[in-house]
């Protein structure tokens, strides 16, 4: 399991004066919740970016005043005008309670719909579930060797071990449609051989000409 090392500094000022200082000094307050204590903290911009801007589930391991804590994030929020990241909070991991976590899905092999002419459609890149911290993942695998044209794979279609996929079973996750090409070669196949194309409908003959006025 991959995970970021942040070292982050203990907030005593929790006020919206404190909070706009440290923003505009680059730093980012942040909250450590779920444990035996809440924890709020800031560290630099730069010492998030490895974990937010990525699509990987990874492990913060959290350090503030020497004390280290094993989250992972659960909220972000960003600044509606500058998109800058404002704020973040993170889930303590304790080892008999179970969390919910977002893990991306990897998907391995090459649909046979696809072999066959489809074209491959990713519904979605990520599953909600429910598990212990010692059975967390970087990413679900789903093998879509199987997956025939026209065919899905839906979430009940997924193994997790020891996990509980919270998502509703119905959903799709992928598919194989049909591309133009293949259904142009199917219109064409189903055509019968050597039919004439239909001759073109005759134009209407001219309107007789009117009867000369009588004198």
């Amino acid at each position: 399991m991959k995970s970021v090392k942040i070292e982050g500094k203990k907030r005593t000022d929790l006020g919206k004066k404190a909070t706009r200082h440290l923003r505009s000094e680059d730093m980012v307050p942040a909250v450590i919740y779920g444990g035996t204590e809440t924890v709020h903290f800031h560290a630099p911009v730069i010492a998030f970016r490895t974990l937010v801007y990525t699509p990987e589930f990874q492990i913060a391991d959290i350090t503030v005043e020497g004390k280290n804590y094993r989250t992972i994030m659960k909220d972000i929020q960003f600044d509606v005008v500058t998109d800058e990241l404002n704020h973040i909070d993170f889930l303590e991991l304790v080892e008999d309670r179970k969390v919910v976590a977002t893990l991306p899905i990897k998907f391995v092999g090459q649909a046979q719909g696809v072999k066959d002419g489809g074209r491959l459609e990713l519904k979605i890149k990520s599953l909600h579930v429910r598990t212990l911290p010692k059975h967390l993942a970087e990413h679900i695998v789903v093998n879509i060797d199987n997956l025939q044209l026209h065919g899905n794979i839906r979430v009940q279609d997924v193994t997790a071990e020891n996990m509980e996929i919270l998502n509703s079973p119905r959903i799709p996750i992928a598919s194989v449609v049909t591309t133009r090409a293949l259904r142009q070669a199917d219109t064409e196949a189903a055509a019968p051989a050597g039919k004439a194309a239909p001759a073109a409908k005759a134009a209407p003959a001219a309107a007789a000409a009117k009867p000369a006025a009588k004198k």
